[in-house]
């Protein structure tokens, strides 16, 4: 019997199988994984719910957290980010419970978050800490029985370590985020493709020649800049630390402040993680015609009300493209009514990359599982080791061979005797 759910139509689930079958080839970690978690169950009795994007990606760790004994609830990270076809499916064929439909309300999206907490979860897994700041503002009651979190994205991390800093944190997490095998390569090859591909999808503007700002250098920033440049745009970045401003002028990016960049830019996406990195004082500053979007985790990073109010009128000329005109007759595009747009008008990461996140929040669970009442109720990564069996088994997958250390060379590294 197929347990409650709330997705759009089950009826989907056939094109949404083919859908998480395409993904899975891609992302051979994750298969490895799986086999494992089949033979050795070691999150027998766990409940996970789960707040991420609802994607074919996501529907292959569903299934290998299944695969390990977990009993899995699923909802949606962003309103606009789930793909109808894959709930269905994930409850059609999986039976796994999915609360998610593609263009919810905030209402709809904040009661799937409760079903989520009602499955009384052992362990959350989130994409954004939304599920973890639900159990810490409404549901404080299931934590005597949580093992702990897991966290996918930088904007999550950062609330969760000021939740540990204000001593509000009351369980331990795992900073997904921060392993080597997801933010160097998910936030930057993953975001940098899948933004500038929901981009041109949104728009279908050639980026050759155009002026592309991208708030923000850090990893997922970083990504959308290079893949920015590699359409032929020239690319200027924003920045509020003066070491990745550095860095940026370093790698060949013009460097200046947004209400500069407002004025000569053609696109403008933001990745910071932080609000209101596009203001008032940018849109009235800005080039007439610029397409904005963001690619960080919440909407706020483009402040729409300010846009609105500055705004005398609003059309929809594409399906991913608000047009807001101006008092002075200029228009500014806003794509995906400011959230992530990779997700909202692309498909998000390529699978090839979520295969690497994903085996990190699989084997985060069941590290939380092991160390049960081991671990201090704070921010946590993945221990270094985890990091590097995920990399090894990527380039194995890829064909990748690498050369080792001699027991001389290990040895020469160990000693501080041995002289030049």
């Amino acid at each position: 019997m197929i347990k409650s759910h709330d997705v759009r139509d089950l009826n989907l689930a056939k094109a949404g199988r083919q859908r998480i079958i395409w993904a899975e080839k891609e992302m051979p970690v994750l298969r490895l994984i799986k086999e494992r978690f089949e033979k050795e169950r070691p999150l027998d009795g766990v409940r996970i719910s789960a707040c991420l994007h609802v994607t074919s990606e996501t529907a292959n760790l569903m299934s290998t957290l299944a695969a390990g004994g977990a009993d899995v609830v699923l909802c949606a990270s962003n309103p606009l980010s789930t793909q109808d076809d894959v709930a269905a499916a994930l409850v059609a064929d999986e039976n796994i419970p999915v609360y998610a439909i593609k263009g919810e309300d905030n209402d709809t999206y904040y009661s799937h978050l409760t079903a989520a907490l009602d499955h009384t979860p052992h362990i959350t897994m989130d994409d954004g800490a939304d599920l973890v700041t639900g159990v810490l503002k409404q549901r404080s009651d299931l934590i005597p029985e949580m093992l702990g979190s897991t966290e996918e994205t930088t904007t999550g991390v950062i609330r969760l370590k000021a939740m540990a800093n204000e001593g509000v944190l009351n369980f331990p997490v795992i900073a997904v985020n921060d392993s080597d095998t997801k933010h160097l390569f998910d936030n930057r090859y993953g975001t940098g493709q899948s933004t500038v591909d929901g981009v041109i999808r949104a728009t279908n503007v050639l980026l050759a020649g155009k002026t592309f700002t991208v708030g923000g250098y850090g990893y997922c920033s970083r990504g959308i800049a290079e893949r920015a440049a590699g359409h032929g745009a020239n690319v200027i970045v924003t920045e509020i630390d003066p070491i990745k401003a550095l860095e940026a002028a370093m790698d060949g990016y013009r460097v200046m402040p947004m209400v500069e960049a407002a004025a000569i830019s053609d696109f403008i996406v933001t990745a910071t993680g932080n609000r209101d990195v596009i203001d008032g004082e940018d849109f009235a500053a800005m080039k007439d015609g610029c397409i904005v979007a963001n690619s960080g985790h919440f909407n706020i990073e483009i402040d729409i009300p300010a846009l609105e109010e500055m705004s005398v009128e609003k059309r929809q000329p594409r399906t991913y493209v608000d047009q807001y005109f101006l008092e002075d007759g200029r228009e500014i595009n806003v794509l995906g009514e400011g959230r992530l747009i990779n997700l909202a008008a692309a498909e998000g990461h390529p699978s090839a990359v979520m295969d690497m996140s994903f085996a990190n929040q699989a084997l985060a669970s069941e590290y939380l599982v092991h160390h049960k009442g081991n671990l201090a109720t704070e921010v946590h990564g993945l221990p270094k080791n985890v990091d590097r069996e995920i990399a090894n088994l990527k380039l194995a997958a890829m064909g990748i061979n690498m050369d080792e250390l001699t027991p001389e060379q290990a040895e020469y590294l160990a000693s501080w005797e041995v002289g030049t």
